[in-house]
């Protein structure tokens, strides 16, 4: 199935093309999609390098600015755990 996306910070997050595989997975076992925005993800990023000392790439930083930014709110109660990644990312860009 095709995705198309337009310039993302996170564009490891949009594939070309769905997976056969995958879509049908996702439909059975993702409840909901939180989008957040470039500038959000910017920010999550430059929060995670400032604090923790983390080089994020946009990707492995998407998950954190949305709870960053609001747009996801944790129930109470509700344990969040987020995973991050730097693999493809420039530490000079995160810290400018």
């Amino acid at each position: 199935m095709d995705a198309p996306a337009g310039g993302l910070a996170a564009d490891s997050l949009a594939p070309r093309q769905v997976g056969g595989l995958m879509f049908p997975l996702a439909q059975a076992f993702v409840e909901d999609v939180i989008l957040v925005e470039d500038d959000d993800i910017r920010q999550a990023q430059r929060l995670l390098w400032e604090t923790l000392r983390i080089v994020a790439e946009p990707g492995g930083a998407a998950a954190f600015a949305a709870i960053t930014s609001g747009r996801y709110r944790p129930r109470p109660g509700e344990r969040t755990g987020i995973l991050v990644c730097g693999a493809n990312t420039d530490p000079a860009i995160v810290a400018s």
